[in-house]
């Protein structure tokens, strides 16, 4: 695990500027404190941050081929590299190198862009190509899912800046350090920034499954290079395929020259992934387990019956989760703002764990292959109740919804708005509104004049719903899925974790979201995910064999943070200057303000939005954001 950076230049005889390189790199030394790897030849610098996990003495990067005109880094692990490795010098080509980024050097000089189809793994990579010296080539690529990060920006002479993190492409000057204003609006909706637009005008992120081709004489061209089944549900899947698969995917992240261990929660889909580990391995696992003081949260004493069942190696802390983490640690590793509170727990298990091990296993994923999330549960219900209601119930329902009082303090059997709004809207708005934490009419409300004008029609739910409406497929389950696959899961979940663990210079691999595993049950029929209301129903059924029911059976519960607790206490007066301090041509501060009286009066529970707005206005001030794009002084 690594993190690298570096820049082409277009123009014929352009120098590289070293000192620009060396600050880029080192603005990820966290991402690889073993090693560092800079190589400048123009038109290319490459820029290298190493964490040794394969090959520990040889692994070095940038790796140039014999002739030194093709050169590679990446960030992550192919975990088929072996057999890759052994194909390529069936075929001639030397190896220079026991790292298993090597692989993509010579998969590049036998493939091209199309090298990626070979790839099994979570990756990130760059391949530098001199060959023809009249036109240089540089390949940009990411993994399938979107597990590991990659960046990138073009500037108005044709040069083309990279990096694992957005920090490496401010830390070169060539980019304005000014926040886009539907980024702004995207944040405040979703409560993170995603897509193909980072929250920075000018900086891109490439999409999961898509390699990105430069030339001088070129624009930057993104092919995306797979996907999803979107043509039908597959059958019936058996027991023994979904273990026989989860076993092979463990087995596969098992490889390392360094300790490796795992993440065990009480919940299915770590307990899981413990076990096959502890089944493969000839020696005790190690795993790494926190709890929680909130019992609500906790799952320490199901984990201990887990490792004590497996023989395992355990280690285990009670958390406390420090709010100020989001303050004053969490601002810098997060290039853009991101306000899913787990995010500070995140971070203390991957400092816990960085104690005993260098790479972790976790369960990430099974939620959204096998709908595991009660927002789909309550989706299927609520699809199942529309269908059945017809045109006149749901004009009706629509009625109710915009009547009903919004009561956040009530039970939560009284709460019947948004269920209300939700039979009555269309099935991709109203999961959209399962996922949101607000709606675009209530963001903007809270939004200066010339911000809301500067949006105009802009609407986050857009780029969501072209997901939601891609497959073909008549099941809105399974849209959902797919939609949460092309946006939460790649620009919230996998980047909150890649952020937190690698901040503490910690490994994570995600087994469950292998694409071979993936591509083969994500499709499955609603009933084979989705049953007597609860969902996992497959994953669950094959696991019933190995795992006790108190695992299978038992309450899911979060791995969240106590917000409203934390505002009324110890952040009352941070979250005040927060909103105190946030520029006033970006927010309606009076309506801010009053949001902030309602939820210390107890009226109303607005603890995602003022998170919210502590998490963007800390992370403004650690990153130096000058404005936003288009509005005002900016």
């Amino acid at each position: 695990m690594c993190g690298f950076t570096g820049y082409a230049l277009a123009a014929k005889g352009a120098r590289v500027d070293g000192a620009r390189l060396a600050a880029m790199t080192r603005s990820i030394e966290h991402r690889g404190p073993d090693d560092e790897g800079l190589l400048e030849r123009a038109p290319f610098a490459l820029g290298f941050r190493r964490l040794s996990i394969i090959d520990l003495a040889g692994g070095h990067q940038p790796i140039e081929n014999e002739a030194r005109t093709i050169a590679v880094m990446g960030n992550g692990e192919i975990y088929n590299f072996k057999e890759l490795r052994a194909e390529l010098e069936s075929k001639g080509y030397v190896f220079r190198t026991g790292s298993d980024i090597e692989t993509i050097l010579h998969l590049y000089q036998e493939h091209g862009a199309a090298l990626t189809s070979k790839l099994v793994g979570m990756f990130a990579f760059c391949v530098a190509d001199w060959r023809d010296p009249g036109e240089p080539k540089l390949l940009l690529g990411r993994d399938r899912l979107g597990i590991k990060p990659m960046y990138w920006g073009s500037t108005a002479e044709g040069d083309l800046y990279f990096g694992s993190e957005i920090k490496t492409l401010l830390a070169s000057g060539a980019f304005p350090r000014e926040m886009r204003p539907e980024a702004l609006l995207d944040f405040l909706v979703q409560s993170y920034v995603g897509g193909p637009e980072s929250a920075w005008r000018g900086i891109h992120r490439l999409p999961p499954a898509s390699v990105l081709e430069w030339s001088p004489n070129r624009a930057p061209r993104i092919t995306r290079y797979w996907d999803l089944p979107t043509d039908q549900l597959r059958g019936p899947a058996d027991d023994a395929e979904v273990l026989e698969w989860l076993d092979r995917v463990v087995t596969d992240r098992l490889m390392a020259d360094v300790p490796l261990g795992a993440f065990l929660s009480g919940g299915i889909d770590s307990t899981a992934v413990v076990d096959a580990m502890a089944s493969a391995s000839s020696d005790p696992v190690v795993l790494c387990s926190v709890g929680f003081q909130e019992k609500s949260h906790d799952e320490l004493d199901i984990a201990r019956a887990t490792a004590k069942r497996l023989g395992a190696v355990h280690h285990t802390e009670i958390l406390t989760p420090d709010p100020r983490l989001a303050i004053d640690v969490l601002p810098w590793f997060y290039d853009e703002p991101h306000a899913d509170p787990s995010t500070v727990p995140t971070y203390l298990v991957s400092k816990m764990a960085r104690e005993h091990v260098t790479v972790a296993l976790s369960g990430d994923g099974g939620d959204e292959i096998f709908a595991g999330y009660r927002r789909y549960v309550h989706d299927v219900a609520e699809n199942r109740l529309r269908g059945a209601m017809g045109s006149p119930g749901r004009a009706l329902a629509a009625v109710g919804g915009r009547i009903y009082p919004k009561l956040d303090w009530a039970p939560r059997f009284l709460r019947a708005k948004t269920f209300l709004e939700n039979v009555a809207n269309d099935p991709a708005r109203a999961y959209w509104n399962s996922v949101s934490q607000m709606t675009r009419e209530e963001a903007t409300t809270l939004l200066a004049p010339d911000v809301v004008r500067e949006l105009g029609a802009y609407d986050p739910f857009d780029a969501f719903g072209e997901h939601y409406g891609r497959p073909k497929i008549d099941s809105p389950l399974y849209r959902a899925q797919y939609g949460d696959f092309h946006t939460n899961l790649p620009d919230r979940i996998l980047s909150k974790v890649d952020r937190a663990s690698m901040a503490v210079s910690l490994e994570v691999r995600v087994p469950i979201l292998d694409h071979r595993f993936v591509e083969r049950f994500a499709h499955l029929a609603d009933g084979e995910k989705v049953q007597g209301g609860r969902g996992k129903h497959r994953l669950r059924e094959a696991l019933r064999a190995r795992l006790p029911g108190d695992v299978l059976d038992g309450k899911k519960r979060g791995f969240d943070t106590p917000l409203k607790a934390w505002i009324r206490g110890p952040l009352a007066g941070e979250v005040r200057a927060a909103i105190e301090g946030v520029p006033a041509d970006w927010f309606a501060k009076d309506a801010l303000l009053a949001r902030l009286a309602e939820h210390e009066a107890g009226r109303r529970d607005h603890g995602r939005l003022l998170w919210s707005v502590l998490v963007l206005e800390h992370w403004r001030l650690r990153h130096g954001v000058t404005g936003l794009a288009g509005v005002g002084a900016a």
